[in-house]
């Protein structure tokens, strides 16, 4: 299928690896060009190089903490004036309601509500002059079914997914289409992350943590990155002007809801 956005122009956050990396190689097969930003510049620089080897598009790399201010102006004045935009950033560490303190949840609020209002707050205008947009926030299935021990993730995706709610409609008459892609487990560090913390509390190997958690999964297996990117490349194209202010689960079925 020709997505009809090839010649666009995207931001892809936190893309040098991981499902922010599939977006990012999806949009660029669809002929985008990004603007890839991510904290660490050596990884960051090798998966643009693969980028512009297989897809011949441009890539502009910014490597610095987008969750900072510093980081973030720097990013969105490399970014300038794109056509698409995905949010994305790491998870705060799961624990226990006891354990969290109020800067723990400032924190978590910074990177997983806070910055993505920012960047499309500052980006969105742009979009509505030109009067076509997409944005896609990388969530959390969390904020379909809440994860005991990613509280934090819970609280602060919960209300970014609140703000989305609202502001999708109301920048959607001016051609702007907002949606929230919420992953379930899929095969990246943050998994492995996960899947070691089990491991390590229940004193078995990380194998067995992995497989364990696969048999929870109705598709008894994690998702991969490229098919998470593909679902996101489809929410910025041409065909997805009527998917406004959704939330949509890739989890293989593991959250238990009807809707």
């Amino acid at each position: 299928m020709d997505l009809g956005i090839r010649g666009k122009r995207a931001l892809v956050c936190a893309s040098s690896k991981g499902l922010g990396r599939g977006c990012a190689e999806a949009l660029a097969e669809a002929g985008v060009d990004l603007v890839m930003n991510a904290r660490g510049s050596e990884a960051l620089e090798q998966t643009a190089q693969s980028i512009r080897d297989r897809f011949q598009v441009q890539v502009t790399t910014v490597a610095a903490d987008i969750v900072s201010e510093e980081g973030r102006a720097k990013v969105l004045e490399a970014a300038g004036d794109v056509d698409i935009l995905v949010t994305n950033a790491g998870g705060p560490p799961p624990g226990m309601w006891s354990d969290w303190t109020r800067d723990d949840f400032l924190k978590a609020l910074d990177g997983n509500m806070l910055t993505p209002i920012a960047l499309m707050t500052t980006l969105m205008p742009k979009m509505i002059d030109k009067g076509w947009g997409r944005v896609v926030n990388i969530t959390s299935q969390s904020v379909k079914a809440p994860i005991a021990v990613l509280g934090l993730s819970n609280a602060a995706r919960t209300g970014l997914t609140g703000y989305v709610a609202g502001t999708a409609r109301q920048v959607a008459p001016q051609g702007v289409i907002v949606n929230n892609l919420l992953p379930g487990i899929h095969a990246t560090d943050r998994a492995i992350s996960l899947d070691t913390g089990v491991a390590q509390q229940q004193g078995i190997s990380l194998d067995e943590a992995k497989a364990q958690r696969e048999a929870t999964i109705p598709a008894r297996r994690y998702g991969t990155p490229e098919e998470f990117g593909a679902m996101c490349a489809y929410l910025c194209s041409q065909h997805a002007g009527f998917i406004v202010g959704q939330n949509i689960l890739l989890d293989g079925g593991a959250t238990l809801a009807t809707i």
